[in-house]
């Protein structure tokens, strides 16, 4: 009964979504097992009274040589209630930017306090694909669309003023030009921040958020100030 009322509030609640040191005899299983990997082992132990937050949120985990292979940055559970992952920070191990990868918790365990992920390599971390939460990546393409439109706005103004121009009295279309020169610089400028963040991986969008962010905003005063 205890153990059924274990399995019930690790699905349910997620609360003891935890690493455990308990040996296969006493551990209390979720599921099947698979394969390992991301489609992974479906089998998790539960140790009870363990924290989530004071115990693995950013604790770093070791392969069984003792090297870093990152950092707890969350913990995941499926849709399915079933399997659980551990979100790690990785980048640092495997030599390159922000690379968060799922790792199921049944790959991880607890050696006299220490989070240990056996057989853990470089090669094997770089293969698993790179975690992105879904809501972030939504707020991304929000962010991509928002910037499109100022850009596309910034060329239709360009446009408008450069029609203007090619019918406007010597002096009007000096100042036309004008205003057409500082738009094109700052349409430039925003197109060119976004083009980098959107060559970014998914991860790394928000390194760029704030350039593209002052770069549009200088498109927008650009084409307020540009009246023709």
């Amino acid at each position: 009964m205890n153990k059924h009322k274990h399995r019930l509030t690790w699905a349910t609640l997620a609360l003891a979504a935890t690493v455990s040191a308990a040996s296969p005899a006493a551990a209390q299983v979720a599921g099947g097992s698979t394969t390992v990997g991301i489609s992974v082992i479906e089998s998790t132990q539960i140790a009870t009274g363990w924290s989530v937050k004071k115990t693995l949120l950013g604790k770093t985990i070791y392969n069984e040589t003792g090297q870093k292979i990152g950092k707890v940055a969350d913990l995941i559970i499926s849709p399915d209630k079933k399997v659980s992952y551990v979100i790690v920070g990785a980048g640092g191990f495997i030599g390159i930017g922000r690379h968060d990868v799922a790792i199921p918790v049944t790959q991880i365990q607890d050696q006299t306090g220490r989070l240990v992920m056996p057989g853990a390599t470089k090669d094997t971390i770089k293969s698993l694909p790179t975690f992105t939460y879904a809501d972030d990546t939504a707020r991304r393409d929000r962010f991509v669309a928002a910037a499109d439109r100022d850009i596309a706005e910034g060329k239709a103004r360009v446009s408008e003023l450069e029609k203007k121009a090619g019918t406007a009295a010597t002096d009007a279309k000096a100042r036309i030009d004008l205003q057409i020169a500082a738009l094109q610089v700052d349409l430039k400028s925003a197109e060119a921040k976004l083009t980098e963040l959107k060559q970014a991986t998914a991860v790394r969008w928000k390194e760029f958020e704030a350039s593209v962010s002052a770069a549009t905003a200088r498109l927008r005063k650009s084409i307020d100030t540009a009246v023709g």
